[in-house]
């Protein structure tokens, strides 16, 4: 077989239907943000980045900077392995501590990556918990649903955020261990899930409750802890998962639970125990990071009310988004080659970086900007955001929102 052949024929067929992807390359510079260098084919300029799944803005924190700086110059870059090996870092531990507390838990488990946390700990919960069936809910990412698939569990996929096909679907079960997983904020709808009534559904079937909060930790609640902390039930979830790659600036991923559950997922687990661990300086910039968030809400405000602002003026223009209680708005194009173009236009002609979000990520005939106002951007800079996709839905023909 010419496996080349192969290859660049695939490849082909994903460029003619519109959907493949074209990484822009950028360098974040301390201090700048959301302003970066953008490296094209025709040379360097400044773009703003209005997609940065880094919302707070924490990964240029001064604190969150020199705690790792601080901590590389002491304890050098790596960690020198898995923990198995190397044993914990010190400043592992203390982390975790942190992140027990950040949800009201017993304790915590680091990842190297959310997407880890969510494969390792769905794998290892379905494989080992006897008859296991897991409830996912349709819309669940990718990481949560390879590790169901891994863990070969019996699976049950529920209705997208619909507590009812939940409660029809657990009735239906029967007696068997049951796991209900689900998350709290949807990162391309942006559409916060009915957590209380889940919640309720999954007690009274006995089932245990695991939430991933990858896009709500450091953004809601009053410390920080995700929706789960701003509905005051974080303490009736068994595990909340979370990210330290988004809010808190940093890269990794967690658990959180009882005791005896991150002490079962850190056993068997091949996901944490064959990764090498986090850097002790990612450790210690994660730490200075959920600890400034824990008591200064002056980050999600901002945030807040940029995320108003710029809903406000899409809407006086008639530029569809759908609406989310959410920091995350999804500018809705529809047509995969379109969305690339206008991706395109903004970067080159505009100095606005919003990345075309295309299938599979998204359904077909659903393709958006996803925009990610921060509390770093400033009037002129949604002035200029607004203008720019003015000017393109007339140039481009795209329908706008009925009012």
């Amino acid at each position: 077989m010419d496996f080349d052949h192969h290859f660049r024929s695939q490849l082909e067929a994903l460029k003619a239907e519109g959907n493949y992807r074209v990484f822009a390359e950028l360098q974040r510079k301390c201090g700048a943000f959301p302003r970066v260098r953008h490296y094209a084919a025709n040379g360097e300029d400044e773009v703003t980045v209005w997609c940065s799944n880094d919302y707070l803005g924490m990964g240029h924190h001064p604190d969150v900077v020199d705690a790792m700086v601080d901590t590389v110059r002491d304890c050098g870059t790596g960690a020198g392995g898995t923990r198995n090996i190397s044993g914990n870092n010190h400043l592992h531990r203390v982390l975790e501590a942190e992140l027990a507390d950040l949800h009201g838990k017993e304790a915590a488990l680091l990842f190297t990556s959310g997407y880890v946390s969510n494969w390792a700990a769905l794998s290892t919960l379905g494989a080992r918990i006897p008859g296991a069936v897991i409830l996912s809910d349709e819309k669940n990412h990718a990481s949560m649903i390879e590790g169901i698939r891994h863990s070969r569990a019996d699976k049950v996929i529920w209705k997208h955020n619909d507590w009812r096909d939940l409660d029809h679907k657990l009735r239906a079960v029967g007696d068997r261990a049951k796991i209900v997983a689900f998350e709290s904020v949807y990162s391309m709808d942006g559409d916060i899930c009915p957590m209380r009534e889940i919640v309720e559904v999954a007690e009274a079937h006995g089932a245990l409750t695991y939430l991933d909060e990858v896009h709500a930790v450091g953004m809601y609640g009053p410390r920080g802890g995700g929706i789960s902390e701003a509905r005051g039930l974080a303490h009736r979830i068994d595990l909340i998962e979370g990210t330290l790659g988004k809010a808190f600036g940093v890269v990794g991923g967690y658990i959180t639970g009882s005791d005896a559950l991150c002490d079962f997922i850190r056993s068997f687990a091949s996901g944490f125990i064959f990764t090498t661990a986090l850097p002790p300086g990612v450790a210690a910039a994660a730490t200075a990071s959920i600890r400034h968030l824990k008591t200064s809400d002056a980050e999600r405000q901002a945030q807040s009310a940029n995320v108003a602002r710029v809903r406000t003026r899409l809407d006086r223009l008639g530029i569809p988004h759908l609406p989310n209680d959410s920091h995350i708005i999804p500018v809705m194009v529809g047509d995969p080659v379109k969305c690339r173009q206008i991706s395109d236009i903004l970067m080159n002609d505009w100095g606005i970086y919003v990345q075309p979000i295309n299938y599979p990520t998204v359904p077909r005939g659903t393709e958006r900007l996803r925009i990610t106002p921060g509390p770093l951007h400033d009037e002129s800079d949604i002035d200029h955001l607004v203008r720019a996709l003015e000017a393109l839905w007339r140039q481009c023909a795209l329908a706008h929102a009925v009012a």
